[in-house]
């Protein structure tokens, strides 16, 4: 009798720990948590830890609260305003913000929220991409349309408890069997462009070597000027000083003069001059001559 109660206790306890167990479960802060019950949402769990359920009753399903990416694996085609074929290579970032909307809206199910944001992004890119020249998505406006479309997928994600982070468009290329026109196009465009700035440094070094040239003449010239008063200038002083010198001492100035006609005359072994000797050339040579007899 003993060990049927015995047996009986001892099953109890596993009874109520397996209860216990059944219970109790843990919410890990990257997750949101979903109580069910008959396969309705009873309660939204978003605080990591501990919580209590119903056992048996309630089930618990669990989402993802992080933030989450959709990459395009291969470039989408697009076609510009200009009719004109664009590959476009982009990722979305979403995350889930209404656990409630999205389970019922979706069932819970990350693949068909994929699949719906991405429907959504195609056709705003098509719109916004059809608005648009080729310039326009690669630089001109780009920042613009990954605004405009993240906008517009934000709206029809909110319906189903989703947020859209960021859109981005991380390449833009037109396909090969158009990229050789283009580039070649764009090379003499490029080229166009050099000539012309070939051609204005060209008109830009003339003038201004025609400049430099202009204003070293007028340098030169003030330079000759200048030169020409200092030298008249010194002209004059010397011969003021010449004068004011001989006027002092006439006999000397003679007798030096004299002395300069000498060394022009004589200065040279080829120098000939045929004079009478009494010529009054020679009279300060003769004061030396009667000097020495």
């Amino acid at each position: 009798m003993s060990g049927r109660v015995g047996a009986a206790a001892v099953g109890l306890i596993l009874a109520a720990g397996v209860m216990g167990s059944l219970s109790f479960f843990v919410v890990d802060e990257r997750r949101f948590a979903l109580v069910m019950q008959f396969g309705e949402v009873r309660q939204v769990v978003t605080t990591p830890g501990l919580h209590v359920k119903v056992p048996l009753i309630q089930n618990v399903r669990f989402l993802d609260k992080r933030l989450l990416t959709i990459d395009t694996p291969d470039p989408e085609r697009f076609i510009t305003s200009e009719k004109k074929n664009v590959l476009v290579d982009h990722f979305v970032k979403w995350r889930i913000v209404d656990p409630k909307q999205y389970f019922v809206s979706l069932a819970g199910d990350e693949l068909r929220a994929r699949t719906r944001i991405m429907q959504t992004v195609n056709a705003a890119l098509r719109e916004e991409f059809g608005q648009r020249t080729v310039h326009d998505v690669v630089s001109g406006e780009r920042d613009k349309v990954m605004e405009v479309v993240r906008q517009k997928v934000d709206r029809d994600a909110r319906t189903f408890g989703v947020a859209i982070v960021d859109v981005r468009l991380k390449r833009v290329d037109l396909p090969a069997e158009v990229s050789e026109s283009v580039y070649r196009r764009m090379e003499a465009e490029r080229k166009r462009v050099a000539n012309n700035l070939r051609s204005e440094g060209s008109a830009d070094a003339e003038r201004i070597r025609a400049e430099a040239d202009r204003q070293r003449e007028v340098i030169l010239a003030e330079a000759y000027r200048e030169a020409q008063r200092l030298r008249g200038e010194g002209d004059a002083a010397a011969a003021r000083i010449f004068n004011e010198g001989a006027a002092r001492d006439p006999e000397f100035f003679r007798f030096y003069r004299t002395l300069e006609a000498y060394r022009e005359g004589l200065g040279r072994r080829e120098d000939v001059l045929v004079l009478d000797a009494s010529s009054d050339f020679f009279r300060y040579l003769k004061g030396v001559e009667q000097k020495r007899e």
